[in-house]
């Protein structure tokens, strides 16, 4: 019977969702994790794999960091007795020094907070949030060069390992 309860901790963890548009768009310098204050019914709709993430981003508000514009619809069933807002305001739970840090960066320095991944750690959702600069045009198209070649240097090295 133990051994079906360590099934299920290995299987509660994994990603929710993944904002690959971040990584294109932005130089990420810093990565955090933070949990998130979430209600019970965005809880199950999580679980349900339901989240819009690629327009969100994080701003710093009285010295709190919150998470906007991220979509969680919600599910019938979960949220009958409950108003739900799709796309509230929600609090970034980090350490008051990672706090302190993230708000020098931002404001100081220029840089973005941007939700790079949301995932189940245990049986709580937690955010990376990435401290980001923006990428200019010439950028991305170096980026994309650069992700080119390294596919084409695979393919040729797996058919140069099938010929030999």
């Amino acid at each position: 019977m133990a051994k079906a309860k360590d099934k299920d901790k290995k299987n509660a963890g994994g990603t929710i969702a993944l904002n690959k548009r971040a990584r294109h768009e932005y130089h990420i310098d810093q990565r955090y994790e933070a949990g998130v204050a979430l209600q019970g019914w965005e809880v199950k709709a999580l679980r349900a794999g339901r989240i819009n993430f690629g327009d969100g981003y994080a701003v710093v508000l009285k010295g709190e960091i919150f998470l906007v514009g991220t979509s969680i619809p919600p599910l019938i069933s979960a949220s009958t007795h409950v108003i739900a807002a799709d796309r509230r305001t929600r609090k970034l739970l980090l350490h008051k020094q990672e706090i302190d840090q993230l708000i020098g960066a931002v404001e100081r320095k220029g840089y973005t907070l941007v939700p790079i991944a949301m995932y189940w750690k245990g049986n709580k959702v937690k955010v990376e949030i990435g401290l980001a600069r923006g990428k200019q045009e010439h950028d991305k198209r170096n980026t994309e060069k650069e992700r080119d070649w390294q596919r084409e240097k695979q393919r040729t090295m797996r058919s140069h390992n099938r010929n030999a």
